[in-house]
């Protein structure tokens, strides 16, 4: 995922000011709340699967998946409370789009 692609949904856009575990800051458009943003590429496993590797530490509050027609933007403390109840470590996004509460489709 290009940051630069990203970039172009935010308004009020920041950087970190040294290396963290969010990438951009900023206001989705059309919405009204400042966040923190981890756009990190999945990283490719096989023709049909792909991984994103997190932690429980990250200083980001929303991490973001881009699929070929819009972005998929889902909350990290819904996502971490959601993986401790469950006990996950392996998860699908279309389950987890189905399964929580706060996550935003940006269309590109």
């Amino acid at each position: 995922m290009s940051l630069n692609k990203f970039a172009k949904y935010l308004t009020e856009i920041e950087y970190p000011k040294r290396k963290t575990s969010w990438d951009i800051a900023g206001i989705i458009k059309g919405q009204n709340a400042f966040y923190k943003f981890d756009v990190r590429t999945l990283i490719k496993e096989s023709n049909n699967r792909a991984y994103k590797p997190g932690n429980f530490k990250t200083k980001a509050d929303k991490t973001v998946f881009e699929l070929e027609d819009r972005w998929v933007v889902l909350d990290i403390e819904e996502l971490h409370t959601y993986i401790k109840k469950h006990k996950l470590k392996d998860l699908e996004l279309t389950d987890l789009i189905k399964k929580l509460d706060w996550t935003i489709e940006v269309l590109k």
